[in-house]
């Protein structure tokens, strides 16, 4: 039986999962998206009831408690929908022997490197965010299916939710001020990239933990300025250090400084480079113009 008979996205409302579905229908997949008004991962009930209708032979985990600086305040709430919910995902796709995504995040790194992190690099989340999602990773692979596979990228943006090109675009527009720090440095990541290259890893009979980011680096008020000039926006924007943001907003959560991934096996298993995050931000921007945001 193919791992494609029945797919289960959860978190089918966000960026990633909008674009795996658009993939997966493309590609001639049915899949079953769920967005979070629809599937709580964190109710243990409604999740195992889904898994009884639907019976699934591959499951998408997009479902996650992205805010960042709000998982400062609520980390029982980050840790059950980062964390502990995973795990309760790949004990029941051990049950029903289906393959396992889980979609995890640079956050996991405390930034100190000066090269791009390696899968197998020593983890040390500095923020309530990052440490919720790598206890979903443990989670997981402490209660393996037999097929899991665990994805870290990157600084995700698209045209379906919040994201920071689309904030940039929709604040400059409206002529609010733009402050953003340039001394964090990562790799931008288009979700119909990163979509392809989850199902061609998954198409190699993938496992294990990868990387996946578009190519290249920078860092956000790089990002920002190169956004608004993709756009054709004309706007000043403010630099900062995280130092200084950090003061500004004591109740921030910490970001790593350098958290930029190595693509180099992920590249090599799928059998093509990742393209320059540069070539995916015009598309980005092509996206939204023929759709809006």
């Amino acid at each position: 039986m193919s791992i494609y008979e029945s797919i289960l996205i959860t978190g089918g409302g966000g960026m990633l999962g909008h674009a795996l579905a658009d993939l997966l229908i493309t590609r001639g997949h049915r899949p079953h998206a769920f967005a979070r008004d629809q599937l709580d991962i964190s109710d243990k009930a409604a999740v195992e009831k889904i898994f009884a209708a639907i019976k699934p032979t591959l499951v998408l985990n997009c479902a996650a408690h992205t805010k960042v600086d709000l998982c400062e305040q609520e980390t029982d709430r980050a840790d059950a929908i980062n964390g502990h919910a995973p795990g309760h995902l790949a004990r029941l796709c051990a049950a029903y022997s289906a393959a396992l995504v889980q979609v995890s995040t640079d956050f996991v790194f405390d930034g100190s490197s000066r090269r791009p992190y390696l899968p197998n690099d020593p983890v040390r989340p500095l923020s309530a965010y990052g440490r919720s999602k790598l206890l979903g990773e443990q989670m997981i692979q402490q209660n393996a299916p037999q097929r899991w596979l665990i994805v870290r990228t990157a600084w995700v943006y698209g045209r379906h939710g919040a994201n920071f090109p689309r904030t940039m675009v929709q604040a400059a527009r409206a002529g609010k001020p733009l402050t953003v720090v340039n001394d964090q440095f990562g790799s931008p990541t288009y979700t119909p990239d990163l979509a392809a290259a989850i199902l061609d890893l998954l198409d190699t009979d993938a496992n294990g933990i990868w990387h996946i980011t578009n190519s290249g680096q920078t860092n956000w008020y790089d990002f920002a300025a190169a956004t608004l000039k993709e756009f054709g926006i004309t706007a000043e924007i403010s630099l900062i250090s995280s130092a200084d943001w950090a003061q500004k907003r004591p109740t921030s959560a910490i970001r790593p400084g350098y958290s930029v991934l190595d693509l180099t096996a992920s590249e090599k298993r799928i059998g093509r480079p990742m393209r320059p995050w540069q070539e995916a931000l015009t598309d980005f921007r092509l996206a939204v113009e023929r759709w809006g945001f």
